[in-house]
């Protein structure tokens, strides 16, 4: 599996870094999340899919 946020759609809210920090973090700017663990399997990616007000966070 791989984590992709579609960080255009991304409003910056920083809950998937709240719930899930081994994986996700906030840019310089503190406006959009990132991935810095694309492949990690980490339980709570899902949790921070399912918290995502923008909904543009994705496992494919």
């Amino acid at each position: 599996m791989f984590i992709v946020i579609y960080e255009g759609d991304c409003v910056g809210c920083g809950g998937c870094e709240e719930v899930c920090p081994s994986v996700f973090i906030m840019n310089s700017n503190g406006d959009k999340a990132l991935v810095i663990a694309p492949e990690s399997t980490a339980p709570c990616v899902k949790e921070a899919i399912a918290i995502c007000p923008a909904d543009c966070i994705e496992m494919t």
